[in-house]
């Protein structure tokens, strides 16, 4: 027994020396690796991320229309509206020539605060906006397939374009009979947006053109999967429900029955007649709930809050004052990320740690690296965990950025123990040099 003895500690004695005249060598030729600095990723929830802003660019377009100094509005408007996060500006200005100098002032804004522009606008005489004689559907396919040929430079890649947003709101012989007409307003709508299609690659321009919003009701009734297919796997709806839990509800279903991708062309509280009122923090809450929720539901793939100014939605007042409504959009169209490495106490990296923050949940790739997307929340903690290791809670700075995670393991044997020793030993000599 003493042979065995002695023998186990002259292994340990070699082991110790050896270990110590690794580290020696290791500090005369070896430099630390440098902290490797990952470039931000651009993570977002939603792909399209719009605000719109129709109680000015399309009520007032002709009322504002000689007036120079409706300029300073537009763009403070167009400010706060990049300022959010979003990704599109949505336009309303009627398409006709007559309204045609307006478009292009509220487009140069967007291009000037690097946004892409969804187009919502229509031809007047669809719903007779602004006192102009009733069009057919003929007449609007033609008009707009020629106004956006005859207009190239009004388009960037990247834009959307609505040729009849609610089409369902004037039909040329009265207002549409959902079960009568419905036939008859899927094949319009299928053939205009063919039409748009066309137009777009005509003039090469990369545009969105079937984003065909309709109401919630009028969805359910004709976005089947056949049609959905024929628009390219995209449902467009302007949606008004009373409680976030009916928003989602609906969108499952929606999602389920026409087997695409769900955008919300409309959304803003509150609307009287279905919310009744609100105060300026009741609706912050309803749109923080709402947003919070659509985050889980994978099939959203973009959404319009409806709108910025002006109507009982608004989330900046005429003045340009942001209300709490908007610092709710602005958390979820420009969240924060967390970002970098989860390591052991000896550099090495772990794949499969667990991260989360609140109801985010992702885990660590095979080199260590991570992202989350996340929204803040003072209630939450950042939390990273894998078997075998001491669950770390870190602080995370405010607004996200590049971590370092280190997990401990929980049990070490003496090697650990040695290894992570001489790194110390390593650390501490080049800090002093």
């Amino acid at each position: 027994m003493g042979i065995k003895r002695r023998t186990k500690c002259w292994v340990v004695v070699f082991l110790l020396v050896f270990l110590a005249a690794s580290a020696f060598f290791i500090l005369l030729f070896f430099e630390p690796e440098a902290k490797i600095y990952y470039p931000e990723p651009k993570l977002s929830f939603w792909e399209v991320r719009s605000i719109d802003t129709m109680k000015y660019s399309r009520d007032m377009s002709r009322e504002k229309m000689d007036d120079q100094s409706f300029d300073k509005i537009i763009d403070e408007q167009i400010k706060n509206i990049a300022e959010a996060g979003a990704t599109h500006a949505a336009i309303d200005t009627p398409y006709d020539e007559e309204f045609l100098p307006m478009l292009k002032r509220w487009v140069k804004a967007a291009r000037k605060y690097k946004l892409n522009v969804w187009f919502r606008g229509n031809w007047s005489g669809w719903e007779e906006w602004f006192d102009y004689p009733s069009i057919g559907k003929e007449e609007h396919i033609a008009k707009t397939e020629n106004f956006i040929l005859a207009n190239s430079g009004l388009f960037e890649d990247g834009d959307i374009f609505s040729a009849c947003p609610e089409c369902e709101n004037s039909w040329p012989d009265g207002n549409i009979s959902i079960i009568e007409d419905a036939q008859e307003y899927k094949d319009f709508i299928v053939k205009e947006y063919q039409t748009v299609k066309s137009a777009f690659q005509k003039i090469n321009k990369r545009v969105l053109s079937n984003y065909s919003s309709m109401n919630g009701y009028m969805a359910q009734i004709v976005m089947d999967k056949e049609m959905t297919a024929s628009m390219d796997g995209i449902v467009t709806i302007d949606h008004y429900v009373d409680t976030p839990e009916k928003l989602i509800k609906d969108i499952k279903e929606l999602a389920e029955k026409s087997g695409g991708k769900i955008v919300l062309g409309e959304l803003g509280v509150p609307i009287p007649d279905i919310h009744g009122e609100m105060t300026e923090g009741e609706q912050a809450e309803w749109i923080k709930n709402s947003l919070s929720a659509l985050t889980e539901i994978k099939e959203i793939t973009g959404i319009n809050y409806w709108v910025s100014v002006g109507g009982s939605t608004q989330i900046w007042d005429s003045d340009g004052r942001e209300l709490p409504g908007a610092k709710a959009l602005k958390q979820f169209y420009s969240p924060n990320v967390i970002y970098g490495l989860v390591q052991d106490e000896l550099g090495n990296p772990i794949a499969n740690a667990e991260i989360i923050y609140s109801d985010n949940i992702v885990f660590s790739q095979d080199d260590g690296y991570f992202e989350l997307l996340y929204v803040e929340d003072e209630n939450s903690k950042l939390q990273i965990s894998k078997a075998g290791y001491v669950n770390q809670k870190p602080q995370i700075k405010s607004g996200g950025g590049q971590a370092e995670i280190i997990l401990v393991k929980e049990n070490k044997n003496l090697i650990s123990k040695i290894l992570e020793f001489l790194k110390e030993m390593i650390d501490s000599w080049f800090l002093l040099k």
